[in-house]
């Protein structure tokens, strides 16, 4: 198994559609309209259509399973999330972790990993914030 290491970067960039966008909403049970209804998103405070926060923050967690299990068994042990700015459905947005600490546990036999994570917005503003931590080892 490979280890992690304090100060490791990783990231992705997704493109949003609005039509995936509505259909992640729904599949989730989001039915508020700013992300089903053009019309309804034009008429309120943000203008337009919004991704869920349900879909923002699923590509960023899943982010750190796909980056991790290909060292080895990832589990995700705890993640907090806070929404800053609104992210729209048609907009390309940039997923990044940055890895804090790594301390070996034993009774787990693996990895504890701690992370810092943002979700940026096209213009570079941060749109949601995120801490997270992971367990890596062998073998789930």
């Amino acid at each position: 198994m490979m280890q992690a290491r304090p100060h490791e970067r990783f990231s992705a960039t997704v493109t949003l559609e609005p039509s995936a966008v509505s259909a992640f909403a729904a599949a989730v049970g989001d039915t508020n309209p700013v992300h089903h209804d053009a019309e309804v998103a034009a008429s309120s405070r943000f203008g337009r259509l919004l991704a869920s926060g349900p879909q923002t923050t699923a590509h960023l967690l899943a982010l750190t399973a796909s980056h991790f299990s290909k060292r080895g068994a990832m589990l995700g042990l705890e993640f907090w999330v806070r929404f800053r700015k609104p992210v729209y459905a048609d907009e390309t947005i940039t997923l990044e972790w940055l890895v804090v600490s790594v301390k070996h546990n034993s009774r787990l036999n693996g990895e504890i990993i701690d992370l810092r994570g943002r979700v940026r917005k096209q213009n570079g503003e941060t749109a949601v914030g995120a801490k997270g931590r992971v367990l890596l080892t062998e073998k789930f």
